[in-house]
């Protein structure tokens, strides 16, 4: 076969440090925009992004040469530099994310989820929400390790 041909899609979650809510309403927008913004310079797709004031969900599509651990590290300094040039001098994402696969047919539910977050976390936490991802994708984890 002479080409590759993939469909490689990602569900990532990251959360600021200590899940301080310091995404604020007024520029959340733009920096969902700013996320999808640095992936296009990535050459990946950015198919839904959206999250709170303390995290942020993408729907990403990757190349075959994209690293996930290279295109998360890029999404956050790139958006750290962009929230501080707006005068959040004290903004830090947390170490370390959630990156889950999605099947091409499961594409278009997971975008929706991303879309509802702002109504999804009036009954859940971020912390309840992170570790039913982990049990939904069967990521076994350590709790001390979490926060």
């Amino acid at each position: 076969m002479p080409s590759t041909h993939v469909s490689l899609h990602y569900h990532v979650v990251f959360s600021t440090k200590a899940r301080a809510r310091i995404i604020a309403d007024p520029w959340r927008a733009e920096l969902h925009a700013y996320l999808g913004g640095v992936l296009h310079d990535l050459q990946a797709i950015p198919e839904s992004i959206g999250g709170t004031g303390d995290h942020v969900h993408a729907l990403i599509g990757l190349k075959a040469t994209h690293s996930v651990a290279e295109v998360l590290r890029q999404m956050k300094r790139g958006s750290s530099e962009w929230i501080h040039r707006h005068g959040v001098r004290q903004f830090q994402w947390q170490e370390g994310y959630g990156a889950f696969t999605v099947s091409a047919a499961n594409t278009v539910r997971v975008a929706e989820y991303i879309a509802k977050q702002e109504e999804h976390h009036r009954t859940q936490t971020f912390e309840e929400e992170y570790r039913s991802l982990l049990t939904l994708c069967g990521v076994s984890y350590d709790e001390q390790y979490l926060w």
